[in-house]
């Protein structure tokens, strides 16, 4: 999101629209139900399916049933749903490894994104460069706290100019500096000297990889820092998408408003 203010709405809803932040799903898990049942057959065995499943919690149930071979005469009456459900009480969440998505997200800082690549178990990570893609006119992302006060907003707004101008001046003086470098050196000599100066509010776009266990483990431990409003605001549209991609996986997370009227993502206790 640019610096302008968006609507002047203090209740974003859950796919943080009104902050700009933009979280899309590039690439999902893909299931082949006829080469699980040659597999199955070889050993005279079938598969009871349920009708509602997605290909990413078939492809869940299957990696967990194949592990005692519970098909056939063996197999539970559980629906995936409670197939599932019964992997992550039971703490066999190793299953929701296999299961992975590939994300693009925009309109998040360069802060958050530091917190984000903390994440290193089971993510992948490419985001855009401060060296390759030129910054000069890169907008920067007001938080909702500064929203608070005219007086705040303001000091902001100058501080970012303020960077912005100090950035594109380093830029022009450090070009004119004579280099035995190549060109392509030069220029992320260059750039790279001229962007520490760029804030930590400074707007940029990731595109990652997670698997199911991986995104539970992130929004468990992130999606309930109530402090955190970029971090509350990422995680609510996460779990947004990821109950749509695969319910039965993340059915024991919930997001909820608190009274500053942005989200936070809760787990739901288990019950046995």
């Amino acid at each position: 999101m640019s610096g302008a203010r968006p609507s002047s709405s203090r209740h974003p809803d859950n796919s943080a629209g009104s902050r700009g932040i933009q979280l899309v799903v590039v690439a999902r898990p893909s299931f082949d139900r006829d080469a699980v049942e040659s597999v199955l057959a070889a050993e005279g065995l079938s598969w009871r399916d349920s009708a509602t499943a997605t290909a990413a919690e078939n492809l869940i149930e299957v990696a967990g049933r194949l592990c005692y071979l519970s098909f056939g005469e063996r197999q539970s009456p559980k629906d995936n749903s409670e197939y599932i459900r019964h992997l992550i009480v039971h703490e066999h969440e190793s299953v929701l490894e296999h299961a992975s998505w590939s994300f693009l997200l925009t309109g998040v800082t360069r802060g958050f994104t530091h917190q984000l690549v903390r994440h290193r178990v089971g993510f992948a990570f490419s985001q855009m460069s401060q060296q390759y893609v030129d910054h000069r006119s890169r907008s920067a992302v007001m938080p909702e706290a500064v929203r608070l006060s005219r007086e705040a907003e303001i000091r902001w707004q100058e501080s970012v100019e303020r960077s912005r101008g100090d950035y594109r001046d380093l830029l022009q003086l450090l070009e004119r500096e004579p280099s035995d470098l190549p060109p392509r050196e030069r220029l992320r000599l260059v750039r790279s000297a001229a962007r520490t100066v760029l804030p930590e509010g400074t707007e940029t776009k990731l595109a990652f990889t997670a698997n199911a266990r991986a995104l539970r483990h992130f929004l468990t431990t992130r999606g309930g820092v109530e402090g955190d409003e970029e971090m509350r605001l990422v995680c609510a549209r996460l779990l947004e998408v990821m109950q749509q991609e695969a319910p039965a996986v993340f059915q024991d997370f919930s997001a909820e408003d608190l009274s500053d009227g942005l989200p936070v993502v809760r787990q739901v206790p288990h019950r046995s």
